[in-house]
Parts: structure tokens; C-alpha cells; sequence
């Protein structure tokens, strides 16, 4: 194995790298109960869409045995022994992670945002102590945002995801671990203590071949030779050998690329009959959908639709989609929701009990090249864009959908939307549920 100690060159540069992985602990729990203070030290889950099972978990919860994924139905009579189930708040905490990544992002020039609460930043070239520079961060993500975090630090950003998780698992490193600071024999140490499936990359399927090997830590994956890895398995995981062996292999992708398909969809939180309801849904779907497409700078050429019921209901099964291709590619939500409705109608069978709807945007381009080199910019067409950038402006000012197309309809509680019933306010997204203090 090759040593990472302090003091490791980048051999291409010479400039000793650094890499940091901040995250925010259980994140979506922590966002609760930074706006409700009495939750703390209470056993605290958040429940996934139309509260189907625990997708976050604090350390509290953890010890009453609840498990990732648990379903709420096998886990909600733990009410009566403290357990908190929360709704899922997600513009909340796409609201405070975008807070929290401002914070951080004062402390290096390169920052990647990775998920909704985690970050990578390039800390290369840095001589202060990185474990009191560590610290810096998380106290002042504490102080500013309320949520608190753990930081690993790495030669590459597959040793900081290591780190992090050691910082967050082994209480000696006070939540923050610096594997640049380790002796290669301390480093080899660390690396055995922990499961090859905690390797950033190593999947179940993949851990499961590499146990079958005897590659059952870190360590030993780090031992394995990398083009063996890329024959026997692939690139990827070569690249990963050679990151735990210290040399950085995986780019920083500060600039996230346009994504080629774009789908917004959804579980209902009851049964839908109704052709009307299921037209709401898609109108809003595709709002949706056609918002997130004009934020990449992006147009779509063509819109799939599908609608399905539920194979754990009883009942008669039907499922079906149809694509739609426009004339010319828009990222217009009303011309794109003209074509979904018109999918809709062609798919819509009356006397089933609809589960799920969604749409699939595709063909998706760069709205400059298709404007420039392929088709020539047409009156109505510009009108229309300015007409989505005021709709977008207006939105991004007063909340999202303070204005909307009326064909998603004008009733917030049809049963088409989500069940959340254990949904907390939106304390930093709506102006009518802001938290209110008194004196």
C-alpha cells in the first residue's frame, strides 16, 4: 500500500492535496430541530413520501433499534415510548441546505456541492493544522445554520469520505478526522477497522464479490491491484483502489452537467379515479418538471407521460405511457403541459385506482444551440420566454407556485397530493407558517 501520510506530494503537481467531505448529521431531523428545540434528545424519524417508511434517524431512534427504511406501520406503536415520526419537509431542508453549502463554501475556493447534505472542498495547499480548520467549519455551520456536521479530510475525495465516516462513527476524533495527518502505519490501522462496503463507490453487489475474494476491509481493497480491479470489475473501481492508495483519481465537478432526461412523478397519497384529478396531477408534474429544465438553460423536444396503479393494492392492474414529440424543442410549461394533457387523454382508462403518475421530459438541449444554429427564434416563441422568466422571477420572490398555470388546478387538497399528515410548517419557505417570537 502506497503511504499517505502528512507531508504527501501530489506527484503531478507538487502541491500537497487536501480534500474535505462536510455533512450534516441526519440531516433532515436536524433541520426540525433546529426550528423546534424541544425535539432534542427525543428519538426523531422523518418519514418518506406519503409517510412509507424512515428515510432519516437520530442517534436516539437509532438505539431503540429503528432501521433505516423501517416502515412507519411496523414502527409507529414506538409512539408510546417517545419515538417523534415526522411528515417529510423537503422545501424546508432544500432551504437549509442551500444555507448551509453558502456557509461552507466561504471556507476554499473550489467547493462541489455532492447531495442535499453533503459537500467536498479542495483544501490543497493549506499549512494551517486541517483538524482545527475542520472544527472552524463546524462551528461555524452550528452557529449560523443550526446544523451539526461532521468533516473528513483526505488526500483524495475517496479517502475524505472514509474520514467522514470514521469522524462520524468513532467518537476519539470529535468529529473531524484527518487521515493527512496519519503515520502510513496509523493510516493502515484506521483503513482495517473499517467494512469494504463503507468504501464511497462499493456497492452491496460488488462488496458481496470482493468478500468472496477475502477483500473484506479498506485495507484490503487498497491492497488490490488496480488493473485487476478494472478487468475483474471496472474503471470506477480501479479509480477508487488508486484514491485509497492517495492518489487523487476523481475530479472535482464544480459545474454539475445538464442532465438528458428530466422526470418529476409521484405517489398519491389516496387512490385517484378521476381523469380531472389525474390531469392536475401531470399539469403540475410538468410544471415541475419544465421549471427545473429553464434553471439548466435547457430545452426539450419531446414529454413522455405514464400513469400506473398499484401492484400492493387489490384491485384490477393497469399501467401505460406516450411520448409526445413537439414541432420544435420549448422550454415553455405550457406548451409541454398541452402535449402531457394530450398524452393523458390517450392512456386514460376510466374504473382503475391510479397509485402514481409522472412525466419524462427528452431530447434534451442546450437552449443557445438550438436557438442559434437550429431554428430561428420565432415573435410568439420570445414572448413566451419572457413569460416563463417573469413566472419564474415571481416564484422565486414570494414562494413557489404564487403564480401557476391554472390547469394544476386551484384545490391544495385534492387527494392526488402526498399524504402528510405529520408535515411540520414551512418555517423559511411560506410567508404564511414563518415562525412567529414574542417578546
Amino acid at each position: 500500500m502506497v503511504g499517505v501520510g502528512r507531508g504527501y506530494l501530489h506527484h503531478q503537481s507538487g502541491i500537497m492535496t487536501a480534500f474535505a467531505l462536510i455533512d450534516g448529521n441526519c440531516f433532515y431531523c436536524s433541520c426540525e430541530r433546529v426550528f423546534n428545540p424541544s425535539l432534542k434528545g427525543k428519538p426523531l424519524i422523518v418519514l418518506s413520501n406519503n409517510d412509507g417508511c424512515a428515510i432519516s434517524r437520530t442517534d436516539e431512534a437509532k438505539a431503540m433499534g429503528i432501521a433505516m427504511g423501517a416502515p412507519w406501520f411496523q414502527i409507529k406503536h414506538l409512539e408510546s415510548r417517545g419515538l417523534v415520526g415526522l411528515s417529510a419537509n423537503f422545501p424546508l431542508y432544500g432551504d437549509m441546505s442551500e444555507r448551509m453549502m453558502r456557509i461552507i463554501g466561504r471556507f476554499a475556493p473550489v467547493q462541489e456541492v455532492y447531495s442535499i447534505d453533503e459537500c467536498f472542498l479542495d483544501l490543497s495547499g493549506m499549512t494551517q493544522d486541517l483538524t482545527q480548520y475542520g472544527q472552524q467549519i463546524r462551528h461555524q455551520v452550528f452557529r449560523d445554520s443550526g446544523i451539526p456536521t461532521c468533516v473528513g479530510i483526505g488526500p483524495t475525495k475517496t479517502l475524505a469520505k472514509l474520514a467522514n465516516h470514521m469522524a462520524k462513527k468513532q467518537k476519539q476524533w470529535n468529529g473531524v478526522c484527518d487521515l493527512t495527518a496519519l503515520t502510513r502505519q496509523d493510516l493502515a490501522q484506521a483503513m482495517h477497522s473499517i467494512k469494504v462496503t463503507e468504501v464511497w463507490g462499493v456497492g452491496k453487489k460488488i462488496s458481496r464479490q470482493l468478500n468472496e475474494l477475502g477483500i473484506v476491509t479498506a485495507l484490503d481493497l487498497a491492497r488490490l491491484n488496480p488493473e485487476t480491479a478494472r478487468r475483474k470489475f471496472s474503471i470506477l473501481l480501479g479509480k477508487t483502489i488508486q484514491e485509497l492508495r492517495g492518489t487523487p483519481r476523481i475530479a472535482f465537478e464544480t459545474d454539475m452537467e445538464p442532465k438528458k432526461q428530466i422526470i418529476s412523478s409521484r405517489s398519491f397519497g389516496f387512490p385517484v379515479t378521476g381523469m380531472s384529478q389525474l390531469a392536475e396531477a401531470i399539469s403540475a408534474f410538468t410544471t415541475i418538471a419544465c421549471r427545473k429544465l429553464r434553471q439548466q438553460g435547457s430545452m426539450a423536444g419531446g414529454i413522455s407521460v405514464f400513469i400506473r396503479t398499484s401492484l400492493f393494492r387489490p384491485g384490477r392492474q393497469y399501467s401505460a405511457s406516450h411520448l409526445v414529440y413537439l414541432n420544435t424543442p420549448s422550454s415553455d410549461t405550457i406548451t409541454h403541459t398541452q402535449a402531457a394533457l394530450s398524452a393523458l387523454q390517450k392512456i386514460f382508462r376510466p374504473g382503475f385506482n391510479y397509485a402514481k403518475a409522472g412525466v419524462m421530459l427528452l431530447d434534451i438541449e442546450d437552449s443557445q444551440i438550438i436557438q442559434q444554429e437550429l431554428f430561428p427564434v420565432e415573435p410568439e416563441h420570445e414572448k413566451r420566454e419572457k413569460l416563463m422568466s417573469m413566472l419564474d422571477a415571481i416564484n422565486r420572490q414570494f414562494g413557489k407556485d404564487t403564480l401557476k398555470i391554472a390547469a394544476t388546478g386551484l384545490h391544495p387538497n385534492d387527494n392526488w397530493f402526498m399524504r402528510q399528515e405529520r408535515k411540520t410548517q414551512g418555517y423559511t419557505t411560506n410567508w404564511n407558517e414563518l415562525m412567529v417570537v414574542r417578546a
